[in-house]
């Protein structure tokens, strides 16, 4: 019985608070809670994509790891989309299938130093690619964070503001004539706070796999190239 009722108060007290919010309060309280709702839709997406993407990593460096050959799994055409790691394998296989002097259906057994140098610039490029995709959506993570606090501050001195020129228009400065209007100006800054913690947090969590992930692909893009250049590398 008590919880309902501090339940119940809570939903009064809101709505008195909403009643008395200002225009430009409530136009700032609307624009906020669409950012709440954009920044935990991007959290939401980017988590699944990571989530998805180290699984496919996993799996695929599995497999790479089993071939003989450096273009086994190229040479089987197969497509793994959402996998980081085989982007930026079959990009750099792309280039070197392009480089090697194909004679018939058959491959050079060799390719120059320069063309070698031309494949890891591929594979470089194939790394920044896959981080830039990894790294979308992130930026309205960091707006939020940033933005929206300075949101609520400024509807909470547009209200106080709007409160004491009432104040000052009455003659009276009694704790009823401005409680109310304190009140519904705080309530913005309570808004933009509720929309930027849960944004840092979200973003703080996001970098960390992120910059994990990173470092996972480079390393693997250095790997490939090391096996390219041993197997395909003319020594002369």
């Amino acid at each position: 019985m008590e919880v309902g009722t501090i339940v119940c108060f809570a939903e009064l007290e809101l709505s008195y608070v909403w009643r008395q919010a200002t225009p430009e309060a409530k136009c700032i309280i609307v624009f906020l809670i669409i950012f709440s709702i954009v920044a935990w839709s991007v959290i939401a997406s980017k988590a699944v994509q990571m989530r998805r993407a180290k699984k496919l990593n996993q799996l695929f460096d599995v497999e790479y790891k089993r071939q003989n050959s450096v273009l086994g799994i190229y040479d089987k055409n197969v497509q793994v989309d959402g996998c980081p790691l085989y982007a930026i394998y079959r990009q750099g296989c792309h280039v070197l299938d392009a480089r090697l002097k194909i004679i018939g259906n058959t491959r050079s057994r060799y390719v120059s130093l320069k063309s070698m140098e031309h494949v890891k610039r591929a594979l470089e490029g194939a790394v920044a690619q896959e981080s830039l995709k990894l790294e979308s959506g992130l930026i309205l993570l960091a707006i939020a964070v940033s933005g929206a606090p300075f949101l609520g501050l400024l509807g909470t001195v547009w209200g106080v503001m709007s409160t004491f020129a009432r104040v000052g228009m009455v003659g009276e400065a009694t704790l009823t004539a401005m409680a109310p209007g304190v009140a519904a100006a705080l309530i913005t800054t309570v808004a933009g706070l509720l929309v930027a913690i849960p944004s840092m947090f979200g973003y703080n969590w996001l970098v960390h796999n992120l910059r994990v992930m990173t470092v996972e692909i480079d390393n693997f893009a250095q790997d490939l190239a090391s096996k390219m250049e041993a197997e395909f590398l003319c020594e002369e």
